[in-house]
């Protein structure tokens, strides 16, 4: 069952490749105390991931911050290699990429998509939501293979 508008995050460790090295970060260190914006795409280097969903995000990131959100997460079932390759490829040095390689994350707020038959394996459905001190106060889910509320622009008609 997927979280809802009002729910606290579940407990779940992050992955983040730095320039320093492999950091984790736990929901504790990202949304206590923080308003965030955070996003979720199917896949790195998938087509509207790339083309559509983060680049709404980069584009609008100093709009969102001057509505108060202190951070832009994007979080993915990729590795931190990964994410930290397809961040810069995609200009999105303002975002904070978030590795979620086996998926926990995703699992624990119900939101993951089955895509093996795809060759895949157990992806995120594609959403957006706000968190204020880790709490979720909005939360917009794409059908799966749709792109149509998870974007930056409309988080932003919800500050």
């Amino acid at each position: 069952m997927a979280i809802n508008v009002g729910e606290k995050l579940p407990e779940a460790t992050f992955h983040v490749l730095e320039n320093e090295g492999m950091k984790e970060y736990s929901t504790q260190d990202l949304f206590a105390g923080k308003t965030v914006a955070l996003f979720a795409v199917p896949g790195a280097y998938t087509p509207t991931c790339s083309a559509a969903h983060v680049p709404s995000f980069v584009i609008n990131f100093d709009r969102l911050k001057e509505k108060g959100i202190d951070t832009v997460a994007c979080v993915s079932v990729n590795d931190a290699f990964v994410m930290k390759h397809w961040g810069e490829n995609q200009n999105a040095e303002n975002l904070l990429m978030l590795a979620d390689g086996s998926a926990s994350f995703t699992k624990a707020v119900g939101l993951e998509l089955d895509l093996t038959a795809r060759g895949m394996g157990i992806r995120s459905q594609r959403y957006s939501m706000l968190v204020k001190d880790g709490v979720v106060t909005q939360l917009n889910i794409d059908e799966p293979g749709k792109y149509e509320v998870s974007d930056a622009e409309t988080l932003l008609s919800q500050l």
